[in-house]
């Protein structure tokens, strides 16, 4: 059969800008452990924050990251992060519309969840928060058993208080969780103590170094955990590494995650750790 002269063209034409807007698309073809978007936590550039939030959220944005954890510019004003006080909710999602992020989750210091829970309801609500994580109860660093059934009720009614706001309470994984009370780790007796309808965990993948294992815990405790904190670790040297460089599975750790019941995880670490993490998390398929 053939063709005509301005058939062809058109054809061709076609095809051309098929195969253009391919090579345009392709870059952006990635895979995306768990199907999440690449996260991370913004303490790590919290000198940065504290000078300039919109150019810090930009850069962390051309970095490859897509969504963002907070830390409450109350609990962490001293840290940087009382600038974000400033901001009332339309516009700080506009902030984040227009650096193509979004933010759900945020770390709350127990002690002003003590002070003021309503109030840091009510700014979570405000700002879009869903998830309000703490962490850690801050108790003794040699605990008993009673100081740590303790610690649980109080975040127990924390979070039940939370709950009905609509909001989530998730529990991080640093110093008083980090010990143990006669030969038993805390971390495992609060989750055997605190409710797992009204608690959940974000378990920091770094404290492999202190024996606990991210992929162990995640399936030992299904359901139990909606976040984690990611950094490389090497084995060999003993030291942070960017995702993918250190000695870790993230193969295993990400399909046991799906078991844990992870519903997002952002990395933490140095920000030149972080940008170095992007390309393999954009790789890894689980």
């Amino acid at each position: 059969m053939s063709v005509s002269r301005r058939e062809l063209l058109r054809t061709t034409a076609k095809t051309a800008g098929i195969l253009g807007l391919a090579s345009h698309l392709a870059p952006e073809l990635r895979a995306d452990p768990l199907g999440l978007p690449i996260g991370c936590q913004t303490y790590p550039v919290r000198a940065m924050i504290a000078k300039d939030i919109p150019g810090t959220l930009k850069i962390l944005s051309d970095a490859g990251f897509q969504t963002i954890e907070l830390c409450s510019p109350v609990g962490y004003a001293d840290a940087g992060f009382g600038g974000f006080a400033k901001y009332k909710s339309a516009e700080f999602r506009q902030m984040l519309a227009d650096m193509n992020l979004t933010c759900q989750s945020s770390h709350f210091d127990i002690n002003e969840l003590r002070k003021d829970l309503s109030g840091r309801i009510a700014w979570a609500n405000d700002m879009g928060i869903k998830q309000m994580i703490v962490p850690s109860l801050d108790g003794p660093k040699r605990p008993t058993l009673d100081d740590v059934k303790r610690a649980a009720e109080e975040y127990n009614k924390i979070a039940e208080q939370s709950a009905s706001a609509g909001l989530q309470q998730g529990l991080h994984n640093e110093d008083f969780e980090l010990t143990s009370v006669d030969g038993k780790r805390t971390y495992d007796l609060l989750l055997e103590l605190l409710d797992p309808k009204l608690v959940k965990f974000q378990f920091q993948v770094s404290t492999i170094s202190q024996g606990y294992d991210a992929a162990q815990y995640f399936t030992k405790y299904p359901g139990r955990f909606f976040s984690m904190h990611v950094q490389g670790w090497s084995a060999r040297t003993r030291k942070i590494t960017a995702v993918g460089k250190g000695t870790l599975d993230w193969q295993k750790i990400f399909s046991a995650a799906k078991t844990g019941g992870v519903q997002n995880y952002f990395v933490e670490m140095k920000l030149e750790l972080m940008k170095e993490s992007v390309p393999y998390l954009r790789s890894l398929q689980v």
